[in-house]
């Protein structure tokens, strides 16, 4: 799968700036959670709309946060991959993001995620949706990739990895 040809430098933030205020005493740590993860949606949707793919951003972002509501995408090991079908995304989208302090996303192993790849599709796309999907959480399985992501650069130093896993 050649993930490679649909990202864009455009789409690449080596450094998050979402800031995550700390959690208060009368908060909940379900509802501080859900405000972090609305938060770097925010960032990410950004990130996507670099290319100006988006039909109605603000509907795009609840798309994300109803999604992420559903079951969080972070898998583990520092990575999340929120994805979505949405009536919003023009054609298929892919963006990343990195965060070197990291980002409570809801990951089964408890640990912050660093490495974010947002992916947003037409509703009729599956096709090439679910090809990118399996091909990236293929590649994010080797640690070597993983780190390499975290040690990047430049933006094209992003794209030149995948390119170099494909």
């Amino acid at each position: 799968m050649n993930i490679s040809r649909y990202m864009s430098e455009e789409a690449i933030r080596l450094e998050m700036i979402t800031v995550v205020l700390p959690l208060e005493e009368d908060q909940s740590i379900e509802k501080w959670r859900e405000q972090c993860k609305a938060l770097v949606l925010f960032e990410l949707v950004d990130i996507l709309d670099e290319n100006s793919r988006i039909g109605n951003r603000n509907k795009l972002l609840l798309d994300f946060t109803n999604r992420e509501k559903q079951a969080s995408t972070a898998i583990g090991q520092g990575i999340a991959l929120p994805h979505i079908r949405s009536k919003h995304a023009k054609e298929f989208m892919i963006g990343f993001a990195r965060s070197t302090t990291g980002y409570d996303f809801g990951a089964p192993d408890g640990k912050p995620v660093h490495l974010f790849f947002v992916m947003a599709a037409p509703p009729y796309d599956d096709s090439l949706y679910l090809k990118v999907f399996k091909s990236l959480a293929e590649m994010l399985q080797y640690e070597s990739f993983r780190e390499e992501l975290m040690s990047v650069s430049s933006a094209g130093e992003v794209i030149r990895a995948i390119r170099l896993m494909e």
